[in-house]
This record gives structure tokens, C-alpha cells and sequence, in this order.
């Protein structure tokens, strides 16, 4: 989860001018890697075998 200190520390490293698009891209990949660091807390992950696997169905 996002916090209010996260958005301001994001916010901080944008230039001085931006756009509203600029500061919603910067904050949905900041909620990305905020949910890929608590699914690996969680352990959802996927080990590379799997991976593999999984493609390897795909493509078939």
C-alpha cells in the first residue's frame, strides 16, 4: 500500500514542471513495485522452472 510519505518522496523527484499524466505513471509504478514487494513477502512468487513451464504450454 501507498503511503502519503512514499507519494510526497516521488513527487519530490519529479522535475519542477510535469504533467498530471507524468505524476500518475510515476505513481502506478510506484504501486507496482509496492504489490511485487508484498507478494514476495507473501511468497506468490514463481520460481524460474515454473515459469518456464507455464510458458512452455503456452506456446505449444
Amino acid at each position: 500500500m501507498l503511503t502519503k510519505d512514499k507519494v510526497k518522496k516521488t513527487i519530490d523527484r519529479m522535475p519542477e514542471s510535469f504533467t498530471v499524466d507524468q505524476v500518475v505513471e510515476e505513481l502506478v509504478i510506484l504501486n507496482k513495485i509496492e504489490e511485487g514487494l508484498k507478494d514476495i513477502e507473501e511468497n506468490r512468487v514463481f520460481t524460474t522452472n515454473q515459469v518456464k513451464q507455464e510458458l512452455n504450454a503456452w506456446l505449444k
